[in-house]
Order: structure tokens, then C-alpha cells, then sequence
């Protein structure tokens, strides 16, 4: 049986619970329910290497100890067992001498996470189906990686405003042009399901990573935050299927609700990539822990603001940022103002509608930056549509051979019919417009205005005439069945 037809069959099963309401807490229920299953199959990979092993997670509570019997409790034992023992314990899970952090981080998952089953029976039958995946598989492993990001994409439905799955070939585009190094310190302020994490990790493992050393030093780079319970929950989840041990580094925290001047020196990143929430206002007072210049609610722009103050002195960004930031004024021709006076905006890729389809159809800009130079001239890349392609939809995502052309151009850069050069001169003389169309794209000729009415008479004449043939043909068939 394959891994996507035993998810459909979770799924199909939690339909017929009547706790469980929607795709938000269909996914919810996966979330904690995989996250013991997973954690559960690395155990099993500690125990052989590390005889003196001790699970953080009382025995009766473990996966295996009431989960993995296919034959084990259910119904009513089962129900009562989950809210009244599983939960309340993990919830208040209590931190060992080791120092690991480990029981922080089931804790955290149970904390905001709920049990919105309400059919013991059905739970078992969850729990059976989840125990036909084996985590400790590569090939598993792999499969699941590509299930788990349709479960993450089915939270859209339920999503907010302003929150939208990025897609992987994005991700992946931006984490290749940031190139973050081993020993780097990568952060994702607003890394929702981690897809900017993973592909960090696994461009950096597959590169880099020789030895246990470099493992190690590596699961210390990596660093996220994330506001909203679920996608934190689901998160940390999929850190632990990219092989991070105790993802302690991804916080549920709001990065923005921290004044701006307590981030310190030791709170500098080597690197960001991260799609922060866009379109959305943040709650009232947020906007109190800036500078007064740079005071909105709006979103993206205090990620901006946040995102060069963090970055060390050469330090990288790569940011997903809508149309509206780029030619937008007030708060935000400060904030682009500030960015161009202490980072290098070395480069904007501009994509195409549809991107992000079917969540939204705004149009959205990959900006890369460096941090500790002013920037000088902002080169532009507009990322054309696949041959044959007129959107992008669900089924015709974009794809990540779609930015070999960019790749190719990045090291030595030319104008030609995508890519274009803007001095820094003209964008402040513009007041700070980033919204720069691309001068290489033939213009579209208007025409003659006497040619176009004699077009336009020649058709409304084929029109005339196409009605009254019409009308002679209906009214004979009407005679003719009198």
C-alpha cells in the first residue's frame, strides 16, 4: 500500500469523527499524533546506538506503549487514556539534568495541540494506519516528505490572510542564490511548516556534512520562529523528518513582538531566507517596538525592518515580498530607504501572476540582499512564464528547472530581455520606487486611431450582419412550424 493512499485513509477516517471539523484540525490531529510516531521510530534509532538510552516520555505514554498494537486499547479505554493521562502529562512534561531541551520541545507541541476526536475506535484506526509508515526507512522517509507537503498545502483552506505555502521550487531558488554555509547561522523569522529549513538543511548536508562534527554543528545553525500554534506544531514535525534531533532552535514566538532595540549582538544571523506573512495587519502594539519612523501594522514591512537589523555585517538575506512593498509610500519609502542605505540590494526577481495560485493571486518578488554596504545599483530579473503556459495553477506549479536561466545569468550578469540595471540615482529620484518595469519588453503599438475605428466599424458590420441572418433563420423555422 502506498504512503499517499494511507494518508487519504487517515484522513477518510477522521471525516467520520464528529470532533474533528475542517482542515485545520484534521491536520492538527495528524500533526500530534505523527509527531509521536516519528519521535518514537528515532528512538528506536538512539536505543541502538546508545545502551544507556532513556526516553524523556514516561513508558505508558511512549507510541509504542499504547499505539503501535493494532490490537491494543481503543474505544472508550483509549479516549479516556488520550485526554486524561497523554495529554495532561505532556502538556506539564518536565525538563531532565541533561540539558537536551528535548522534553521543551514535546512539551511545546502538546501545549497548544488538542485531541478533537471524540471516537476512541477511530482513533485506534488512525493510529494503525499511521504505523503502516516506517520513519525509519529512507525510502518511507522520502515518500512522506512528498505526502507531508500535500497535508501542508491542505492548510491553506484553512489559513489566514497573508499566509501562504511557498512553493518548493521558490525555496529552493532562494536557499541556492543565499548559498548559507556549515557553521552559518540561518534563520527563518517567520518559517511557518519550515519549507525554507528544510531545504537549507538538506543543501547543506548534501554539500557539506562530512563528518558527526559537522551534523552537529550543523542542527546548531538552524533557527526558526514561528507565531501560530499549528503551523509551529507541524514545523517541528518536519524537522525531525530532516534528521534534526531536538529542534529546540525552532521557537513558537512572534518575532515581531520583541522591541527591535533588545536584539543584540548576540542575536546576529549569517543568513535569511523567509515568505513573512504579507497583506495582514499585526495586533495593536506591535508596531510600538520600532522606531517611530518605520511604525505600521502592516506585515512585511517590519519583517524588513527586522530582517536588516539581524543581519550581521555581510550577511545575506533572501525575502518573498508582494508588488505593493515595492512601489508603496509613506511608512514604507522609509523602510526601502533605510535597506538601500545599509544593504546591498544587489538583486529583485520579479515573478508572475500565479505563483502562489490558487491561495492568491498577488504578484510577488524575491529580493536578495547583503547587509554592511549601501547599495549602489539594483539588478532586475523578470521570471518569464514556461512555454505554452499563460498561469500557473495547481496542477502546473512552477518548477525549479524554470530558474536554470537565472542561475546562469546570477555570476555574470548582462541586460537582455529578463534582466535589466537600475542605478541607485534614479531609484532615489523616483522617491524610492522599486517597482520598475522591464524597459526591454517591446512595447505594446496602440495603433493608428483612424485604422483602429475602421476596424472596429468593419467588425460591428460583421456583428449587424451575423444578427439579422439570425433572425431571418428563426423566424422561417417559426413559419415553418405553424
Amino acid at each position: 500500500m502506498s504512503i499517499s493512499t494511507t494518508i487519504k485513509g487517515i484522513q477518510d477516517i477522521m471525516r467520520k469523527d464528529a470532533g474533528v471539523d475542517g482542515d485545520a484540525q484534521r491536520i492538527s490531529q495528524i500533526g500530534w499524533m505523527l509527531f509521536l510516531k516519528i519521535f518514537d521510530d528515532r528512538e528506536q534509532e538512539y536505543e541502538l546506538l546508545d545502551d544507556g538510552y532513556v526516553s524523556p516520555i514516561p513508558g505508558r505514554l511512549r507510541w509504542r506503549a499504547w499505539a503501535a498494537d493494532a490490537e491494543g486499547v481503543t474505544g472508550d479505554a483509549l479516549l479516556d487514556f488520550v485526554n486524561n493521562d497523554l495529554f495532561p502529562t505532556l502538556k506539564d512534561l518536565q525538563p531532565r539534568l541533561d540539558g537536551s531541551g528535548v522534553e521543551h520541545v514535546i512539551r511545546g507541541v502538546f501545549a497548544d495541540s488538542y485531541n478533537y476526536m471524540k471516537n476512541g475506535t477511530l482513533i485506534r484506526q488512525v493510529a494503525n494506519k499511521i504505523n503502516e509508515i516506517d520513519f525509519n526507512s529512507s525510502k518511507d522517509r522520502h515518500l512522506f516528505g512528498d505526502i507531508y507537503e500535500k497535508i501542508l498545502k491542505d492548510l491553506q483552506s484553512a489559513g489566514n490572510a497573508g499566509e501562504y505555502y511557498t512553493p518548493r521550487a521558490v525555496t529552493q531558488f532562494m536557499v541556492d542564490m543565499a548559498d548559507p554555509q556549515l557553521g552559518e547561522v540561518v534563520l527563518d523569522p517567520a518559517c511557518g511548516t519550515g519549507g525554507f529549513l528544510t531545504s537549507t538543511i538538506d543543501n547543506i548536508r548534501s554539500a557539506q556534512v562530512k563528518t558527526v562534527e559537522d551534523e552537529q554543528l550543523l542542527q546548531r545553525s538552524i533557527h526558526g520562529i514561528e507565531k501560530k500554534p499549528l503551523p509551529h506544531l507541524l514545523c517541528t514535525t518536519n524537522m525531525m523528518l530532516h534528521g534534526i534531533d531536538v529542534p529546540v532552535q525552532v521557537r513558537h514566538d512572534n518575532a515581531l513582538a520583541r522591541p527591535l532595540r533588545d536584539y543584540g549582538p548576540r542575536d546576529r544571523v549569517d543568513v535569511v531566507v523567509t515568505n513573512p506573512p504579507f497583506g495582514g495587519m499585526e495586533e495593536d502594539g506591535i508596531e510600538s517596538n520600532f522606531p517611530s519612523a518605520f511604525q505600521t501594522r502592516e506585515t512585511a514591512d517590519l519583517f524588513l525592518v527586522l530582517i536588516a537589523h539581524l543581519l550581521k555585517d555581510g550577511g545575506r538575506a533572501a525575502i518573498v515580498l508582494p508588488d505593493g512593498t515595492l512601489f508603496g509610500e509613506g511608512v514604507k519609502t522609509r523602510v526601502k530607504e533605510k535597506l538601500l542605505s545599509e544593504c546591498n540590494l544587489h538583486t529583485i526577481v520579479r515573478l508572475p501572476n500565479g505563483v502562489f495560485n490558487p491561495y492568491t493571486g498577488i504578484r510577488t518578488n524575491l529580493l536578495f540582499f547583503t547587509k554592511g554596504e549601501p547599495t549602489r545599483e539594483v539588478w532586475y530579473y523578470e521570471h518569464p512564464y514556461p512555454e505554452g503556459y499563460k498561469s500557473y495553477s495547481k496542477t502546473k506549479p512552477i518548477r525549479i528547472e524554470e530558474f536554470e536561466a537565472e542561475k546562469a545569468w546570477w555570476e555574470h550578469r548582462e541586460e537582455n530581455e529578463h534582466a535589466w540595471r537600475v542605478p541607485i540615482a534614479e531609484i532615489v529620484r523616483n522617491n524610492y520606487n522599486l517597482d520598475i518595469k522591464n524597459p526591454n519588453t517591446p512595447v505594446e503599438e496602440n495603433g493608428d486611431p483612424v485604422k483602429l475605428l475602421a476596424r472596429y466599424r468593419a467588425v460591428s458590420a460583421a456583428v449587424e450582419e451575423t444578427r439579422e441572418k439570425l433572425k431571418e433563420e428563426l423566424t422561417q423555422s417559426l413559419m415553418r412550424a405553424e
